[in-house]
């Protein structure tokens, strides 16, 4: 998504554009895929995306599209498990009868979420480290009970190392998804999930000039005799007067020739947490809540049950079921094979939904991707890589730029938003004249 706003801006301010996407379709973290089983073939999105009143960057894009008209808006509910027991955490009133926490633990929690509410200035808490910011507004043994758990679930082992802004930045969305008054959450989607947005776009790029190339992954990016080479492979090289590189800091240091040592070294450093995702088609809804967070150990983090969102109609009257797990790309998960992480996974289920029966499963996938979103550590945008690099004509335009928000569409499509008037600036001020522009993935 990042790549194709880059694109779609640039196109509109006149440039000539080809998109060089390494996979077979459009989309990447973005994108659909089919949830096969016996007689059954449904397409949905590989990872779980839900779309906020707030989400004003992606929103216009979908309406330039012609498609913000037609999300479909829910109130959704979510659960608690903790103790063998799954309760609800929908509502304030259901917030003071969560179990596990004593009154005055719950009290200190609310602060804690009110006081991230209220603060607009996130630059100060970069400094802080979230153990220490969450430690002083709930206490340590509300901290040890209720946060850590759920920083692990989302940062492994590196929650030590994050900052308070990070904290900040997921109670701001997840205040934004609750409807003023009736304080409930609400989230929307489109028919057809991502692959209709997919679709749209790359069609509205086609008609803009655009040249979308996929299963076409660029190998190396070296400044030749005429502008820079774009490398594919065995191929002749294409030949281009800029490039805008919309891949993690790390994969573009090993695709650039001439980096200076210092910047390459800076791209490298930034880590990256990954997510093993297994998906799910089952015959049955598990319980009434989209998002289930998770108090006591198994083997993912968090159960998403997409059809308490999506109509099932949708899912041809199946229910659809992620259960992540967000790990270091060194983890074993990212070289077990499927049917291990499927098997375990449904047994960790089966510990959340003890009545979930083996013939109700219809289909199973599981999706691997090794880098989804920076590690945001103490003042991390400090360590966020500028558009503009030392190679003339490269550029770099990456969800390593996104430094006080959580990873999602939306600040997907903000980080291109803001990438591109760099890009034109730097062009404009003949840094180098644009021919032909690769965004590539």
């Amino acid at each position: 998504m990042l790549g194709l706003v880059v694109a779609l801006r640039l196109a509109q301010a006149g440039r000539p554009v080809t998109v060089l996407e390494a996979a077979g379709h459009v989309g990447g973290l973005a994108d659909a895929w089919v949830l096969e089983g016996p007689q059954v073939a449904v397409t949905w999105d590989r990872h779980y995306h839900v779309t906020l009143a707030s989400d004003t960057a992606l929103r216009r894009v979908l309406r330039e599209l012609g498609l913000e008209h037609l999300l479909c808006w829910r109130a959704t509910r979510t659960g608690f498990w903790s103790g063998r027991r799954l309760v609800s955490v929908s509502t304030p009133v259901d917030f003071l009868r969560l179990p596990g926490l004593s009154p005055g633990a719950k009290a200190r929690v609310a602060a804690t979420i009110a006081a991230g509410m209220r603060i607009r200035r996130w630059e100060r808490l970069e400094q802080v480290p979230v153990e220490a910011w969450l430690a002083r507004w709930s206490g340590r043994r509300t901290f040890e009970r209720f946060w850590r758990p759920l920083l692990e679930a989302k940062l492994g082992s590196s929650w030590r190392e994050a900052n308070a802004a990070f904290i900040w930045a997921t109670i701001q969305r997840l205040s934004a998804a609750r409807r003023a008054g009736l304080r409930r959450e609400e989230f929307g989607y489109l028919p057809g999930g991502y692959a209709t947005v997919l679709e749209r776009f790359a069609a509205h790029l086609r008609r803009l000039g655009v040249e979308v190339r996929t299963a076409t992954p660029v190998t190396r990016i070296r400044v030749g005799s005429d502008g820079l080479e774009v490398h594919l492979g065995a191929g002749a090289p294409v030949r281009a007067a800029a490039v805008v590189l919309t891949t993690t800091p790390a994969r573009a240091a090993g695709l650039v020739d001439g980096l200076r040592a210092a910047e390459r070294h800076a791209w490298e450093r930034i880590r990256y947490q990954g997510v093993v995702c297994v998906s799910l088609l089952l015959r049955r809804a598990l319980s009434p809540y989209y998002l289930t967070y998770l108090f006591d150990e198994v083997p993912f983090t968090a159960v998403v049950e997409m059809t308490a969102l999506v109509d099932a109609a949708e899912l041809g009257g199946y229910h659809l079921v992620y259960l992540p797990r967000y790990a270091a790309p060194t983890d074993e998960l990212f070289t077990t094979d499927d049917a291990t992480i499927t098997g375990r996974f449904l047994d960790g289920l089966r510990c959340v939904h003890p009545t979930l029966r083996d013939e109700e499963v219809v289909a199973a996938r599981v999706s691997r991707a090794p880098e989804v979103f920076p590690i945001p550590v103490l003042g991390y945008s400090r360590l966020a890589p500028p558009v503009e690099t030392s190679v003339p004509g490269v550029f770099l335009a990456s969800s390593a730029q996104i430094v006080n928000g959580t990873l999602n569409v939306n600040e997907t499509v903000t980080a291109a938003e803001r990438a591109v008037p760099r890009v034109l600036a730097a062009l404009a001020a003949g840094r180098p004249a644009l021919g032909r522009l690769g965004a590539e993935r």
